[in-house]
């Protein structure tokens, strides 16, 4: 399930004191304080808990089965592969005796949401660049755990299912099905798919050339990560939510923190972000502005479905798709000029 789109989302529900107490009671975590909504992630699986013992954040009603033990599997190779910080112990419940559903507790992890208000206020620009340095860093470490085969893992298993056919048919196929399902909610042209086309097309060389599979975070965005500042500068303090964590081309762990970095008019940090990470990897510079455009178009194909159906469109809702998503294609390809 690692690589699956899921839109819907196993709320926890009403959650009571007592519930909570039984949880901390079970794994000795003290006394209950406090609890509350986390305000980000996990599509509203998850709440803090604090408690004489410390400072827990709790994720449960999973949305499939085997969703936290496949977490757990990238945790804690994240945690013996990385020095990047995650919620570790990962504690699992498969009883469902407390909530009627299995769940996890799990550390607090210290630091601040990237887009919260009140950090962003007091960023400056030199800050802004050292904490992309920091997420170029970090990316640059997860990627460093190279498999066989591009694919996903079994969650009863915990091996990798390879894709069918070719990581780019595979890929390539997936987009143009959810640019097809989108027009169930939205027109959707010859001009659009002509569009979408030609630039599979003109990437399809570079994605068959991909030396090997990289594990990829999946959905690495603000949400999903936290920072801290050290005596030592702004840096990576806790990165969490595996749920969609696979192994394929490392380029679209890219994608939503440049769409951040686009929509918040930053494209000089989202530059200098891009650039850290090329350090390395220089001889790749080409193969990777070539593919980075295909895997923002999958990530705009995405949103503008999601956004059509629920009618939640924030630009010009008479805009044509490859209209709208192409000034994304383009900024991309330009920061990694």
């Amino acid at each position: 399930m690692t690589a699956e789109i899921i839109f819907g989302s196993n709320k926890l529900g009403l959650i009571n004191d007592k519930q909570l107490q039984s949880v901390l009671d079970k794994f000795k975590l003290g006394k209950l304080i406090s609890s509350k909504s986390t305000d980000e992630g996990a599509m509203g699986q998850t709440m803090f808990v604090s408690s004489t013992e410390g400072e827990y954040v709790l994720k449960g009603n999973p949305l499939y089965s085997g969703q936290f033990m496949e977490e757990k599997f990238f945790i804690d190779n994240v945690n013996s592969r990385t020095n990047i910080p995650v919620p570790r112990p990962y504690i699992i419940d498969d009883s469902e005796d407390i909530f009627g559903w299995n769940y996890v507790i799990m550390p607090c992890l210290k630091g601040e949401h990237l887009n919260s208000k009140p950090l962003q206020i007091k960023l400056q620009l030199e800050d802004k660049l050292k904490i992309a340095e920091s997420i170029a860093e970090a990316l640059t470490s997860f990627h460093t755990w190279k498999v066989n085969d591009f694919g996903e893992l079994d969650p009863k298993t915990l091996t990798i299912i390879p894709f069918k056919n070719t990581y780019s048919e595979w890929l390539f196929k997936r987009i143009l099905f959810w640019v097809t399902d989108a027009k169930k909610y939205s027109r959707i042209t010859e001009e659009d798919l002509k569009w979408v086309h030609s630039l599979l097309a003109e990437s399809e060389d570079d994605f068959n050339h991909i030396s090997s599979p990289s594990f990829v975070m999946g959905d690495f965005k603000p949400g999903n990560f936290l920072i801290y500042q050290s005596e030592h500068g702004w840096e990576i303090s806790g990165v969490f939510d595996f749920t969609n964590s696979y192994f394929a081309d490392p380029v679209s762990d890219f994608i939503k923190m440049i769409t951040y970095y686009i929509d918040n008019n930053e494209t000089d940090i989202a530059k200098h972000f891009i650039n850290t990470y090329y350090k390395q990897h220089e001889e790749e510079k080409n193969s990777i502005r070539n593919r980075i455009k295909v895997h923002m178009l999958h990530q705009k194909t995405l949103d503008w479905g999601s956004a059509k159906a629920t009618n939640t469109v924030t630009w010009d809702n008479a805009l044509p798709f490859s209209e709208w998503a192409v000034t994304y294609t383009t900024a991309a390809e330009k920061i990694l000029e």
